[in-house]
């Protein structure tokens, strides 16, 4: 047992230093890195504001612009289901505005984002203290990571964030807000989630003559969790399946795969 211990513990440091060893090369600067990074040096020289901004921001840009285009599809789509429901129960079809005041409307779009953001801040979460050998969206194992540096050590430098330097409760809030701040509109989302899904239910009931029900009494029901699990066991599953097939797949250029010659069991990107 302490044979096989002994052999693991020097395989592992084997590796570390094998990673370091190939690290400081690509410091140093592959022809290929290098030439990428001067082309995008030229083409940021050769751009005006507006360009830059857009090329320095592309990747925002271009997922709020897929977020606008969906939800537009969404407003639209959804809206026609719905009308069609009303005029089959004889009741009449709704404008714009009252769909997306309707329950319908609400409790869709916050079920979505209930599960998203409750997906995202426990993600975050999780890969604070858990690893998973190999996966480019794991830290890494055998050495110090970034992520991981004591923020009171950077507490003179002036370019630092001002909670940094101010430190107390204010390093303490801030080391930890990106998953307050995901967790927070988790909460918030579920909480729509839970209005608009008692305003549909009880739009239906009233249709079929049934009972009223707040919107924590709507939590209760097997309804409003079928809808919830239905939407985060997604969210989960392709979560750790990228984080599964990262180890092996890859993605030239992209800052979520590991270098595509990087080995199967390289930690981190």
């Amino acid at each position: 047992m302490s044979q096989s211990v002994s052999a693991q513990a020097k395989a592992d440091v084997d590796r570390a230093r094998e990673r370091a060893d190939r690290d400081d090369r690509q410091r140093a600067g592959s022809p290929s890195a290098m030439n990428a990074a001067a082309q995008r040096a030229e083409t940021l020289r050769r751009r005006g504001r507006v360009g830059r901004f857009v090329f320095e921001n592309g990747l925002s840009i271009a997922t709020f612009v897929f977020f606008a285009v969906s939800f537009a599809g969404q407003i639209v789509a959804g809206r026609r289901i719905y009308n069609d429901d009303q005029r089959a129960h004889g009741q009449p079809g709704v404008g714009l505005v009252q769909y997306l005041r309707s329950g319908n409307f609400i409790e869709a779009t916050s079920e979505n984002m209930e599960s998203e953001f409750l997906q995202m801040g426990l993600f975050v979460l999780l890969t604070s203290f858990l690893y998973q050998r190999g996966s480019s969206e794991s830290k890494t194992i055998e050495e110090p990571d970034g992520v991981d540096q004591d923020p009171r050590e950077a507490r003179d430098d002036p370019g630092a964030p001002w909670p940094v330097r101010r430190g107390g409760v204010w390093l303490s809030l801030y080391q930890r807000s990106l998953g307050i701040a995901l967790l927070l509109l988790f909460l918030v989302a579920f909480v729509g989630h839970a209005i608009g899904g008692s305003m549909a239910y009880n739009e239906a009931e009233r249709q079929h003559g049934g009972v009223a029900v707040t919107a924590l009494g709507y939590t209760l029901t097997s309804q409003f969790w079928f809808e919830s699990f239905q939407n985060w066991q997604s969210e989960f599953f392709s979560v750790g399946l990228l984080v599964v097939i990262s180890i092996w797949l890859r993605q030239q250029g992209s800052a979520q795969s590991k270098p595509v010659a990087a080995s199967a069991s390289d930690t981190g990107e």
